[in-house]
Formats: structure tokens, sequence, C-alpha cells
């Protein structure tokens, strides 16, 4: 055993050695120069082919105020929220710092610096890295701090070095960002809201920051700013920092910022296309969204100049072309969004958010959920089917040519042999978009029109969370379904963003590989490039065959169907059209092997973002899939294809057996002919047995599944999603740009969250 003494020298010994490595780290770390970290540096954009897009920031000192500038009530507002002992501490929290220590010894992230000295050495020393060599580093910088500098000086390099969010660094930008004044000028009500945003901007500017992070949104911001505005005037009171006189005129009214503004270069469609990478970046490494703005940053895209121009340009075409919102009521507020993907790839190199930043649009409608996609949904509850079959089938995948009743206004049945139910207990029935007598027809014709009834009953049929499995197979978000599973889910109560449907449907295009849609393909810092941004790799979701029997079906729609309007390009193409109950919105999702492109259409009420049905719009009864979204759509792949070749698709091979509905009439085998028929007498089926004839047998093959049944009769236009069985859901009045799921009378009201993907 040891003797107390050699104990006792070792411990004093280890003592020693740790008071003189402190008292080198103190010798060694100097204090921060608040003006070298107010020092910003432009982040710069290139588009694909490596040429310049743009570059944003001010590239310049940011403004320093001296003390005497800065308002009593923001230097107040921020001590009573963060650090109401500042003026008595030493400027280091030993508790914080040791919770942080055992976070990391943990494993975990460090949390942040619970003094107004610590955040202050944090906004000013260079290296964010959450490492023990920062963590001690910091508090020696803040203990030297705290002993050399007055606590006018720290305060002053606090609020002169915060980030407020906005791309605002220092206390003057915030003022002139938020409320269009110089700092001295802003009121303690005013100081509040500026010292709320210093919790973290991203959730506490009421403007909304959902394209950072869907709970971000506008109203939920606006809510948790209100909440600790409250809060830290309450605070500023109980510290004897406000009189009451000046309390009551401060509380009486939140100071509602003003909105966002147009940065230098942020104009047309640069600025959704930098709002899609910025984004990209952030989800795809450990940069803060306070140092990126910081700038110094080169982000390499994938969006192609042309492309976006191109699709630009055919959004402005139609605009003009069907469009009068300075005369006619109903066409205000129409709002389009789109994007356009390289298939087997996952490049973004396109796509159109809105009018533009500088036209005070400032939500990426390219890149948002909150906008039904109706029809456009029922490919996937083919697939499904396809691949998996029905209870009726055995688990054994169906083939296109499966007949279901395409008849108006029916009721809709369980696998068990029932029917859903409203909560009076009356029938749900299901609608289509016209009550022509369809009778039992297949698939691939109630694709080509569009008819709700088939693929609902083939929805529950299949069973609706393997249709949802489908559609997250090709890129769906979850986040972006609705998640009631009922029946409207087969006709398109979802929301997914533009460039997600896009990127979906390239699976389809590729053959069944899908690759996440991607917008950043480098980045650069210090002329270092960082790592996170390898290309997505293409994986086979499903089976070759089933995507092109897929494939093969919309093909047929675009030649013969709602989305006929698409046969004005000239090439081989597929694609779907999708329309929502009371027209609140209108879809076009199509491709070539080349490229994926999709196309939305709404209208939003400006105040409370509602949507707003088309019906009247462009001077029709009602706005469908295959009108404007495709015309939309066919100018611009025109454009955007102009002079590539044109490859097809591969054969459709032949697929899954026929299996009809439960309840289809079987067909009385026809005699075999054993003599050649008088010419007076007829082989052809009378028009009542058209819809009840045998289907083609199993040999028969060929590229368009041989002949369509039936005529094409009227339609011609997407059923809109149906109100839910309200034994699942009842039916919403929906269409909301706030949370929640899906709207269009199709459960709770759509949410426009925003910001989804991360593209």
């Amino acid at each position: 055993m040891p003797s107390w003494r050699l104990v006792t020298g070792l411990g004093i010994g280890f003592v020693g050695s740790l008071v003189v490595m402190a008292g080198v780290g103190y010798a060694l770390v100097g204090i921060p120069d608040e003006n070298a970290a107010a020092e910003s540096q432009n982040n710069v954009y290139y588009w694909s082919d490596g040429t310049q897009m743009v570059a944003t920031g001010t590239g310049v000192n940011r403004q320093n105020l001296k003390i005497d500038k800065i308002p009593k009530a923001m230097q107040f507002a921020v001590i009573s929220a963060e650090n109401k002992s500042f003026y008595q501490d030493s400027g280091v929290d030993p508790m914080g710092i040791a919770r942080a220590l055992a976070n990391m010894a943990r494993g975990g992230q460090t949390q942040g610096g619970s003094t107004i000295t610590q955040q202050f050495v944090k906004n000013t020393y260079l290296s964010q890295d959450q490492t023990l060599t920062r963590k001690f580093t910091e508090m020696f910088i803040s203990l030297k701090v705290g002993t050399k500098l007055d606590k006018n000086e720290i305060m002053r390099g606090y609020l002169n070095t915060s980030y407020y969010g906005r791309g605002a660094y220092g206390i003057q930008a915030a003022a002139q960002t938020y409320y269009g004044k110089d700092a001295e000028d802003l009121t303690p009500s005013q100081c509040a809201v500026l010292a709320a945003l210093l919790k973290g901007p991203t959730y506490y500017d009421p403007a909304g920051n959902a394209d950072l992070d869907k709970t971000a949104t506008e109203e939920a911001n606006t809510a948790r700013s209100k909440g600790r505005w409250r809060w830290i005037l309450g605070e500023m009171h109980k510290d004897k920092h406000l009189t009451d006189a000046d309390y009551q005129k401060a509380i009486s009214k939140y100071p509602t910022p003003q909105g966002r503004k147009a940065t230098r270069g942020m104009n047309g469609q640069i600025s959704y296309l930098v709002d899609t990478a910025k984004k990209y970046v952030l989800n795809h490494s450990d940069i803060t969204e306070a140092k990126f703005d910081k700038g110094g940053y080169q982000i390499y895209t994938t969006f192609q100049k042309a492309k976006v121009d191109a699709l630009s340009a055919a959004v402005k075409k139609i605009q003009k072309s069907r469009l009068k919102p300075e005369t006619e009521e109903k066409d205000k507020y129409v709002q389009f969004g789109a994007a356009s993907v390289v298939p087997n790839d996952g490049a973004i190199v396109a796509l159109y958010g809105g009018d533009g930043y500088e036209n005070g649009h400032f939500t990426n409608n390219a890149d948002t959920s909150g906008v039904p996609v109706g029809s456009t949904w029922k490919p996937y509850v083919l697939a499904a089917a396809m691949q998996d079959g029905t209870y009726n089938s055995n688990g054994e995948g169906i083939s296109p040519l499966s007949k279901y009743n395409g008849n108006d206004h029916l009721k809709v049945r369980r696998p068990d042999g029932s029917y859903y139910l409203n909560k009076d207990n009356s029938f749900f029935f299901q609608a289509n978009e016209s009550d022509h007598p369809w009778g039992y027809i297949t698939l691939r014709k109630a694709m080509e029109q569009s008819i709700n009834t088939p693929f609902v009953q083939l929805g529950v049929d299949v069973g609706m969370s393997k249709v949802r499995d489908m559609a997250r197979s090709t890129g769906i978000l979850e986040s972006s379904m609705a998640k009631d599973l009922n029946p409207s889910f087969a006709i398109g109560t979802s929301t997914p963003s533009a460039i997600r449907m896009a990127d979906s449907y390239a699976t389809f295009a590729a053959s069944g590989k899908q690759a996440d849609p991607y917008s950043v393909t480098m980045v650069k810092s210090d002329g270092q490039e960082l790592p996170g941004f390898t290309k997505p790799e293409a994986k086979q979701v499903m089976d070759s065959s089933i995507a092109n029997n897929v494939t093969d079906v919309l093909e047929n729609v675009i030649q013969n169907g709602t989305g006929k309007n698409a046969k004005a390009l000239g090439r081989t193409a597929a694609g779907k059209t999708g329309t929502t109950d009371e027209n609140k919105s209108a879809w076009f999702v199509g491709y070539t092997q080349q490229l994926s492109t999709s196309v939305a259409m709404f209208r939003e009420n400006p105040k409370d973002h509602r949507l707003l049905s088309m019906n009247g719009t462009a001077g029709t009864d009602s706005i469908h899939g295959g009108d404007i979204p495709t015309s939309v759509w066919t100018e611009y792949m025109m454009a955007a294809l102009q002079g590539k070749n044109d490859p097809g698709f591969p054969d459709a091979i032949k697929i899954g057996k026929i299996h009809n509905e439960v309840g289809a009439p079987t067909p009385t085998p026809k005699p075999s002919i054993t003599a050649t028929p008088t010419p007076t007498e007829s082989t052809s089926p009378s028009p009542t047995e058209s819809t009840t004839s045998p289907s083609p047998t199993e040999s028969e093959t060929c590229r368009f599944f041989c002949n369509d049944d039936g005529g094409t009769g009227p339609g011609g236009a997407d059923g809109g999603i149906s109100s839910s069985p309200t034994d699942s859901t009842s039916p919403g009045t929906g269409g909301v740009r706030g949370n929640g799921n899906a709207g269009a009378n199709a459960g709770d009201g759509g949410g426009f969250l925003g910001g989804q993907d991360g593209q």
C-alpha cells in the first residue's frame, strides 16, 4: 500500500499540474475582436455548368454600435431573459460548463453558454466544433473577458455579434431588418421581440421559416414570438427594468415586425433556387444557419440555367394567355409550383417557386407541402395492385386489364363485404367527375379517363397501407401523406411537393430505380471541399416490369385520355392529370426517359392562406390537370428537350392475372363458331356486352394491351376528391396552408407546411 505521504504528494502534484495547465491556457488565449467577428463574406452559388449564379450576403463589415446607441431596454431585455446576474457574475457559469462537459463525455451535444459573456465569446470564436478543446478554450476566453472587459463592453460585443435571423447579424442590422429603423429608435416592446429572436430565429421569427423546418410555420412562430415577448416584458417589469407605466404601454400591443424583403440578387427564380440549395446544405451537414449566413461558402448546384429560364417562361406564357387577374376576380391569387428532375439520377435541374421575393412571394411553391395532388396519386394504387395483388387475388399481382365498376355514386365495399358508412349510418358513396355509366371497365381505361370509383375500390382491395408504402418507395415523404388511410386516400388527399412528385414519377421513368432528389453537388469553404454532398445512389425499389407497365398505362393517358394536350410535345411521354374536390388544385406530372416534370396550380387566400376554388378561373367552369398545368408542362418540356433524341420507353411485358372486382358479372362463354357466318350475321357484341366482355386471355401480348374496352365517352377530366367516410375522419372544408393533412374535403384541413424536403 502506498504511504499517505505518497498519496498526498501525488494529489498535490496533480492539482498543481491542473493549475499550471489552467494558467498556461488562460495566458495563451486572447480576447476576441468583435470587429473581426462582424466581418461577413458572400455565399456564392453556381449553375450546374460551373458558371456563377448569384452571390448573396453583404460582403462588408457589419455595423457595430457603441453602447450609448443601444437602447437600455434592449440591454435589460437580454439580461432579464438570459442572464439576470450579468452585472454580478464572473462571466462563466461553472455548473453550465460541467453539464456541457459531462454531456460531451456521454457522446451528446454540448449545451450553449449560459451567461451573456460566454455567448459573446461563442459568437466571436471562429470554430463552432463541438469538442472538449473548443469548450475549454471558450471557458478560458470567457474568464479573461470577464476580468479584462467591463460589463458595457461585453454587452456591446454580445448585441453586435448575435444572429437575429434573416441574415441579420448585430442589433443595428436586426433593427433595420425587422422594423426599418435604427437600433437607438427601438421601443421597449420592439426590443423584447428582438430579444426573443436570440432564443432561435428559425422558430421565433413571426414571418415563419417553414422552408427550414416544417414546424416553423408563420402561425406557430407568431405564437412563440408573442409568448416569449410577453414573458420577457414581464421579467423586465419584475426585475425593475420597466416602470409600471412603461410596462403597461409596452404590453398593450404586440409590435408586429415587417415582412421579409428581397436582398440583393434575390430576384425571380434565383431566390427559390438559393432557398432550395441552402436548405439542402443545412440538412446534409453540421453547418448551422447562423454560421452559413456568415458567408464564405461556394455552393455548386444541379440547376441548369436554360431549363430554369424555360420553365419560368412557360409559366409566364400560359399565365398571360389564360389569366386576367387585373379584371377577373376568379383569376386573382392563382399560384404555380413546378419542378424538373433527371430520372435515375435525382438531380433537380429546374424549378418554379412563384412570382419572386421582389413581388412579396417568399414561399417556395416547388418545395412546399399543402396542395393535394388528386388523381396523380392513382398510379401508386395501380402499382401496388400489380405488386401485392388484392384480397380477392390471394396476394397475386393483378393485371391493368382487371375490371372494376366505373359508374358514378358507388358504395365502397370493405374486404369483409360490408360497406363504408357515414356517421349517421348512411352509406358512403364515391363520386366521379361525371355521371356517365361506364359499367365494368379495365383499370387501364379507368386511368385513361381518370375515373375515381375503380381506384377507390381497388385501393381498399389492395390495402391503403400498401398504397402508402408504394408511394413512399418512389420517394414520397411519409410526412406529406394524409394520415387517415380512408378510401379517399387512393385518389390524392396527400400533399407532396412538386419536387417530390417529379422525383417520384422519375422512378417509373427509370424502370423502378429511385434516386432521392438533390440540388447541391459540392460545397467549398476556404478552398476545401466539405463532406456530405455525395450524389444519392439510385436503388431498385420495384420490379422493372411493374414500373414499365405503369408507364405503358400513363402513355395511354396522354394518347387517349385526360392528358391528351401533352401530345403536342411530339415525342414519347407518359403522365397523369390530377384535380381535387371543389377545384382547389390541379396537377400534371409527366415524364420521358430524360426528364420528369410536375406542375401544380392552385389559388390561395393571401390573408389566411386557405386554398380557394378555381371554379370560374380562366373563364372556365373548372380547371383540370389536363388543362393549364398540362399546357405549362408541354411548353416547358418542348424547350427543355429540344434537340434531344426520343428514346421511347422499354416495352411493357404483360404482368399479373386478371382479377376483376368482387361482384363483377361473369361473361357468358361464346359458343365456338364452326362455319363462316353469312354477311347478315353479326359477330360483334352489342353495346351492352362491351362493358362485360371477356377479358383478353393470358397469351395475348402487345405494346398497349391490345384494344381498349368501351368508347371514350364523356369524362375527360379528373374526378375530384370526395369527402372521406366519417367513420374514419369527418369531412373537412380543407385547404388551409397551416398544420395538418391534405384538405380538399378529404379529412382535416390541408397544411401548407413548406420546407419539407430539404432539397
